[in-house]
């Protein structure tokens, strides 16, 4: 631990554009730029954040293939690697993958010397093309070890318990959520209206952001994962409107507390800097609790689920959205 220094991440957000690579990238230019002038040494955005993620959901299998690029060697890592080059920094970014007939949302990681890995999310329910990862990753970066979960990987606390037992000290949790239809209460849409009338009428718009549909539940268990496994938890989402609902962004960055180190309230494009600190790791309860288990009264945890209940998987809120 002696020898871990400081560390600053950026923590991104910007209204992506539906298949509209050029765009989107370029928007990962300005903010990383807008990141690097602020001293960050990693800059992260949001869950398919090259091609844009949602309006995916409907693609059969060759539009998908249409959407998809090989990692390392596709033309966005090349993109991402020539940015990350010119402003002397690492970045994160999320695309469509294709290995060999397998397609994959994955989340890329490139530094100013090239490609660094990738991630495969584990919980794909977005296309039905989609291959989920099979795995965990922890990579050591700058000094400290990184994991990646990937939006619904983080919703499953034994996800973030894994990740943080393979020796994470930070979790990249890059994000398309907040403002879907569900069932609980106060969740649910946010009004386009809202978001075109954002500088005229700001307040209703955060009003609705701030509330349940947006921050309060994310606060129901954002901090709790990194509270629990006492590690660092990188947030990024996109903002505005997205294929056929309003983000609200709300990209923030959690301590091994659960506190809020950097988180930003922007009503647009925005990237807040957070300062992780290694004396957290030693103080935080999370890390107690790691040592604390016993694994021998876990069997349970990969049991299925009993008889009478159903075992389908199942995000919680609604795919098909009209």
């Amino acid at each position: 631990m002696a020898t871990m220094r400081d560390i600053r991440i950026g923590a991104a957000q910007f209204e992506n554009r539906d298949n509209d690579k050029q765009h989107n990238l370029s928007r990962i230019h300005e903010l990383t730029r807008r990141a690097a002038d602020l001293g960050a040494q990693i800059v992260c955005f949001h869950e398919g954040s090259i091609p844009a993620y949602s309006w995916m959901q409907p693609l059969d299998r060759d539009g998908l293939l249409r959407v998809a690029e090989p990692v390392p060697d596709g033309p966005s890592v090349r993109r991402l690697i020539e940015i990350a080059r010119e402003h002397s920094v690492i970045v994160m970014a999320g695309l469509v993958e294709l290995d060999a007939q397998r397609i994959h949302n994955a989340y890329v990681t490139v530094g100013p010397d090239g490609y660094i890995t990738h991630f495969r999310k584990l919980h794909t329910f977005l296309n039905e093309h989609l291959t989920p990862g099979d795995r965990y990753h922890v990579i050591d970066l700058l000094g400290w070890k990184i994991g990646f979960l990937v939006c619904y990987d983080n919703n499953l606390p034994q996800n973030v318990l894994i990740t943080a037992l393979m020796g994470a000290q930070i979790v990249m949790m890059p994000h398309v959520t907040c403002c879907l239809p569900c069932v609980m209460p106060g969740r649910g849409v946010v009004d386009r209206e809202l978001w075109e009338n954002r500088q005229r009428d700001p307040v209703r718009l955060r009003q609705a952001f701030q509330g349940p549909k947006g921050r309060g539940w994310l606060l129901r268990w954002l901090p709790a994962r990194a509270y629990e496994n006492g590690v660092y938890a990188v947030f990024t989402n996109p903002i505005g409107w997205d294929y056929d609902g309003v983000r609200p962004g709300l990209s923030m960055i959690l301590d091994p507390y659960g506190e809020i180190i950097a988180e930003s309230n922007a009503l647009d494009d925005d990237v807040v800097i957070g300062v992780l600190t290694p004396e957290k790791l030693t103080n935080c309860l999370g890390r107690k609790f790691l040592a604390a288990r016993r694994p021998e009264l876990y069997g349970r945890l990969v049991e299925p689920l009993p008889t009478g209940h159903d075992n389908t998987p199942d995000p919680g809120w609604t795919l098909e959205r009209s």
